[in-house]
């Protein structure tokens, strides 16, 4: 049966994926134990932003779930540049920590390419440090970013494969848009996609979305993308993540760039909002961190 020909939409579970993928990490983290070392990460959050919070709060939790550990080091909204460096610094030298992650966005006064140049490209567990997006361009990643990671374990959980076929992805970050398309244009078993990255200043932006066979979209755009901007049997991989006003008790709702209910007809594979992306990125969060811990004891 073709894939991308389906009658019905498949819903792409990052729920289901993830349980694997702890399944999978146990006798990892096992035998690093039986050996004195437990994979440790330091998650540094500056200011309260409440999705920052949330999110660092559900790290948290997957971490000690897991048997990890898990430090977060909070800095009030007005710390300077200078000071947090100077604690990164602190953090790549201390043996605790196996992987440091900054949570982003830091607030204005902050660069945030100095900071993440600080973090030891041995610690980097989200894969943002130029020498580690060097190795991943050239083929041979230290740490591939989590979210971009996370998509490719559920294209390999659900025998989806991108080889042969025209990707367009949506937004080009360093976080998610542009090493996607690196990754699915790599020549080997989860790559050898043609990739077309398109971004805010793409004319005619349907004209790519709707030659797609694979539609990653990043935007930040709460339901852009909706049928007219697709084609029959699309995979659509949903990495948005939006808060709307709604009539619930919480007064909000969570959706993703592209709306759902629009695309149940014309997509063949969908990723949902919430329990598509969101609980990948933090499962090869803990992969990342493990491998992290397997580097630089030289235990793997």
């Amino acid at each position: 049966m073709n894939q991308f020909a389906m009658n019905f939409m498949h819903v792409l579970s990052g729920k289901e994926v993830s349980h694997s993928v702890y399944e999978d990490l146990k006798s990892r983290i096992d035998f690093l134990k039986k050996k004195g070392v437990v994979p440790s990460l330091a998650v540094i959050l500056v200011g309260d932003d409440p999705a920052s919070n949330v999110y660092v709060q559900s790290k948290s939790r997957q971490f000690k779930k897991m048997g990890l550990h898990s430090d977060t080091i909070t800095f009030p909204e007005e710390t300077s540049e200078a000071g947090l460096a100077s604690f990164i610094e602190e953090l790549n030298q201390d043996d605790t920590f196996h992987g440091i992650l900054v949570q982003l966005p830091l607030p204005k006064q902050i660069d945030e390419k100095r900071i993440i140049r600080a973090i030891s490209p041995e610690k980097d567990v989200d894969g943002f440090h130029p020498e580690n997006l060097g190795l991943l361009t050239a083929g041979n990643p230290r740490f591939i970013p989590c979210t971009p990671k996370g998509i490719l374990r559920i294209f390999s959980h659900y025998d989806i494969s991108p080889s042969g076929k025209h990707i367009v992805i949506l937004g080009r970050s360093n976080i998610v848009g542009r090493p996607m398309s690196i990754l699915l244009s790599l020549k080997n078993d989860s790559g050898n996609g043609t990739v077309t990255l398109c971004h805010s200043r793409t004319a005619d932006l349907k004209s790519f979305t709707k030659k797609a066979d694979i539609l990653v979209v990043a935007l930040g755009s709460p339901e852009l993308i909706d049928e007219s901007y697709l084609k029959d049997g699309v995979v659509i991989v949903d990495v948005g993540i939006n808060r709307v006003s709604d009539d619930s008790e919480t007064r909000y709702k969570l959706v993703g760039d592209v709306h759902w209910e629009s695309i149940q007809t014309i997509a063949s594979y969908a990723t949902p909002v919430p329990g598509g992306v969101g609980p990948m990125t933090i499962a090869m969060l803990v992969e990342n961190t493990i491998e992290a811990a397997e580097q630089i004891t030289k235990l793997s």
